[in-house]
This record gives C-alpha cells, sequence and structure tokens, in this order.
C-alpha cells in the first residue's frame, strides 16, 4: 500500500507542471464592469515557465499584463498607460475555464470576468 501512495503521489506531482502549461491558448472574455455594466472580447495567454505567463486582454483596447498560478489559483497584474495597476483573481475551474473577480488600485469595488477557452 505504502509503495501505491508514492507512486500516486509522484505521478500527481509531475502532472502538475503539465496541467500549468494547459492553461495557454485563446479564451473567450465575459466580463461585468464595477459599475455594473458588461464587457467581452479575447484573451491569450503565453505560457512563460512552469508557474507564470503573460495575458493579452482585447476588450476594444489590448491590455498587456504578466499572470502567475498556484494550485488552482491563477492571477494576472497589468499597468494602464496612466500607471495605475490592476489585478484579477482567478479560480481555474474543472472545465478550464478562469473564474474571476478585479479590481484597480484606489477603486472601490471589484469587476467579475470569466474567461472560457476557445
Amino acid at each position: 500500500m505504502r509503495r501505491f501512495g508514492l507512486a500516486l503521489a509522484c505521478a500527481l506531482m509531475s502532472a502538475v507542471p503539465a496541467m500549468a502549461a494547459d492553461l495557454g491558448g485563446t479564451y473567450k472574455i465575459a466580463g461585468k464592469n464595477i459599475d455594473g455594466s458588461s464587457y467581452s472580447g479575447k484573451a491569450e495567454i503565453t505560457v512563460t515557465s512552469e508557474n507564470t505567463c503573460r495575458i493579452t486582454w482585447n476588450t476594444g483596447s489590448v491590455q498587456n499584463g504578466i499572470c502567475m498560478r498556484n494550485g488552482s489559483a491563477f492571477t494576472a497584474a497589468y499597468v494602464f498607460s496612466s500607471g495605475t495597476v490592476g489585478l484579477i483573481i482567478y479560480e481555474i475551474e474543472d472545465n478550464g475555464s478562469l473564474k474571476g473577480l478585479w479590481t484597480i488600485a484606489d477603486q472601490k469595488g471589484v469587476g467579475e470576468e470569466v474567461l472560457t477557452p476557445e
């Protein structure tokens, strides 16, 4: 039984990098702004290492950011041309979609966003 447990643990640990790489690709965006208005578009995630990546959102304007995965948590940050910082925290869903809440520095409230793999 101990050998089976060790083999299972090793198999699961070796699957983690593959899971991180699986986040790369194109996503459909469905979101809600802090004021409640809706937006949509596309996002592209490019994996740069086992846990890190670059992300580009295109919702009529283009925003570039960095991202990072830790288990089932996925975070991204970006800077507007004005220097203001935005942050989003996603949960990785079983179906591969990313469900998140976001905010912008010094603004009250949060927006919502779902990225669905294409």
